[in-house]
């Protein structure tokens, strides 16, 4: 391919990054988008100087664009992947990929099918930091990894966070995938939760797991929307892999504006950038040069299996072997 021709399905908050990501892309060109509410959309094309599209299936039919970002709420996933593969675009699709793990094998089918590219944004592991610390422990660096922690503070404010599903699955997917790419598989998970001031929003906005991996290495993975972190040395959003001959730190607090953007209350400039190497590594790497995503369909099923175990073990009160 030469130039890659890029379709957003949405155009949320998150369309902003992608957008801005594509359209600083030498050699990608955003075509157009559509959105469920078309009067954001024709405000959004125009902030992107894009197209905009009355429907889902005219965009798909456009046989200008060679792939679509699936950047709809989550229970919107499956449908829209599915109908932009039989459609013959590659995908790129958000975060949590899809609402359960049949959703996942049918959106994999369907991808396997029409023999197209599909890639979930597990936008943590394509940081230079932990692409690092990824080679670290393959070379032996670390030595034996005895604990892996991922914790994540950061105040969402009401409006915002009665929008999302609750911490588990919009915040600990991205520590399960980031887990799986660093730590491996898991053998057993242990899960609690708590919602402050229920009566604003009943979704949980503070949830924790550990869980022992496959290779005998400890996690906890640790989300909430309820409150900031600005002690010394803040757990903001901070990874740390520890091993029996060296350790390692990923933490959004080493680069900070002191400014609130969107949903967090300071733009902490390594998410955004974690969007764009994303929605890099896809266009460059995947559709470009054929390679694999550094996270796939299968690592999404892997993952949602993780947070159902997560959700199983809190509701039944239960230490879960996982399967």
């Amino acid at each position: 391919m030469n130039t890659i021709r890029i379709g957003l399905i949405g155009a949320g908050d998150i369309a902003d990054l992608h957008a801005e990501a594509i359209n600083t892309l030498e050699g990608a060109e955003l075509v157009g988008l559509w959105n469920r509410t078309p009067e954001k959309g024709i405000t959004k094309a125009k902030q992107f100087k894009c197209n905009v599209y009355s429907s889902v299936d005219e965009l798909l039919n456009d046989a200008k664009i060679d792939a679509v970002f699936v950047l709809t709420n989550m229970e919107t996933h499956c449908e829209y992947t599915i109908k932009a593969a039989r459609a013959g675009k590659h995908i790129l699709v958000e975060k949590p990929a899809a609402s359960s793990i049949n959703e996942l094998v049918m959106m994999q089918n369907a991808v396997s099918e029409a023999g197209v590219k599909c890639m979930p944004v597990h936008n943590y592991i394509y940081e230079p930091g932990i692409l690092r610390t990824k080679l670290m422990i393959q070379n032996g660096s670390l030595g034996d990894i005895t604990q892996f922690y991922m914790m994540y503070n950061i105040h969402h404010a009401d409006e915002i966070r009665v929008r999302y599903p609750g911490v588990i699955r919009q915040i600990l997917t991205h520590h399960c995938y980031t887990m799986l790419y660093l730590a491996g598989k898991p053998e057993t998970i242990s899960c609690m939760k708590h919602t402050v001031d229920s009566s604003l929003a009943p979704q949980e906005n503070v949830a924790m797991a550990t869980i022992k991996m496959e290779n005998g290495t400890l996690s906890h993975l640790s989300a909430s929307f309820a409150n900031d972190e600005h002690s010394g040395d803040p757990w903001t959003c901070i990874i740390k892999v520890i091993g029996t001959k060296g350790s390692t730190r990923y933490s959004y607090r080493d680069w900070v504006i002191n400014e609130r953007k969107g949903a967090h209350s300071q733009t902490y400039f390594s998410y955004p950038e974690s969007i764009k190497n994303t929605a890099t590594h896809f266009i460059n790497k995947v559709l470009r040069s054929g390679e694999a995503p550094l996270s796939t369909l299968e690592d999404a099923i892997s993952c949602q299996r993780i947070i159902e175990a997560c959700e199983r073990s809190e509701k039944e009160g239960i230490h879960v072997v996982f399967e």
